[in-house]
């Protein structure tokens, strides 16, 4: 059982691993890369930065996939380990944090389901390679998983039939309750962090979903404002990484699994908001010219102290283009 466990962890950190670094080799402006960038692009990209005439793309619209899958394994996972958890002999603070974490997942991706229906209004011609979506729905597999990972052997065992135990009754109802006072302080922290973010990703979504209201054609943009828009173009992609942000630390970071999902969530979105701002730059004239890719602006400070001012030149050059 131990080795079954160390395989799915090991598992789950090298999908992580393999995801992220060819996106982290992509956002940087390495010579004799171009080629590999182009084609890393032609699978995240999509909808309005999407300008492909291949026939391997599926409409955008189903994103609603990605969060029906979301939903139904979280809740899988989140009903198991409870479940789990309620076994006296098991109950402990990390177990509780793992349940805690899937709790938050829970509420992520049902807002997210939420939005996909009532928010957001995909124009007919927005697409998304096929890769970059069967890649989007291993993600909604995996990301929940990595929350539990190290307790996916006993959960298993459990729900499988294969550890008896009696089912927890009405009496036990403050079980529920003491497994988040068993919680650490710094999983309250965490999960401040990530109700911050969580509540201005749903503004911006809604902000974004109201834009459709603004224009007489579905394949219209408008420069969308209020809330984090006011400071960079993809703040819906900030409030992301702030929510796994919240994730990380209210594991208390010692879990090396859900680094590897945080950084490959860093990665993926720094490297989407940087396409963002560049398709922003081309279409709008009068787009404003402070608002930059927080994510984008921490990348090129970190590449200046690398790699000298001459970096920030080149970062420099390349949003001149962009505006033109």
């Amino acid at each position: 059982m131990e080795e079954v466990g160390l395989g799915i962890v090991s598992f789950i950190r090298a999908a992580w691993i393999f995801a992220t670094l060819p996106i982290a080799v992509a956002c940087f402006p390495l010579p004799g890369l171009g080629w590999f960038r182009t084609a890393l692009l032609g699978i995240i990209k999509r909808g309005k930065i999407l300008q492909s005439k291949s026939k391997l793309t599926v409409p955008q619209s189903f994103f609603f996939h990605f969060y029906v899958v979301g939903v139904l394994w979280t809740t899988i996972l989140l009903v198991s380990l409870w479940s789990y958890a309620m076994r006296e002999h098991v109950y402990n603070v990390w177990l509780s944090q793992a349940v805690f974490l899937l709790l938050l997942m829970e509420v992520q991706v049902l807002r997210r389901f939420y939005e996909s229906i009532y928010v957001f209004n995909y124009s007919p011609s927005a697409r998304m390679h096929i890769l970059g979506y069967l890649l989007g729905l291993l993600y909604y597999v995996l990301a929940p998983l990595s929350l539990c990972c190290n307790f996916a052997p006993q959960v298993f065992d459990f729900v499988s039939g294969r550890v008896g135990m009696s089912r927890p009754g009405f009496d036990n109802i403050w079980m529920f309750v003491t497994l988040f006072l068993r919680l650490p302080w710094y999983a309250w922290i965490g999960a401040a962090i990530f109700l911050w973010g969580w509540v201005h990703q749903l503004r911006c979504h809604q902000i974004l979903g109201s834009l459709r209201d603004k224009t007489k054609k579905l394949e219209e943009y408008v420069i969308p404002n209020g809330d984090w828009f006011e400071y960079v173009s993809s703040p819906h992609y900030t409030a992301e990484i702030v929510i796994y942000g919240g994730l990380v630390v209210a594991s208390g970071g010692s879990d090396l699994s859900l680094w590897l999902l945080f950084a490959f969530v860093v990665a993926n979105l720094v490297f989407a908001a940087m396409e963002t701002q560049k398709w922003y730059h081309q279409k709008f004239d009068d787009y404003p010219h402070n608002r930059w890719t927080f994510e984008g602006r921490i990348l090129v400070e970190v590449m200046k102290r690398r790699y000298g001012q001459s970096f920030g030149t080149i970062g420099a050059s390349r949003r001149k283009l962009w505006r033109k």
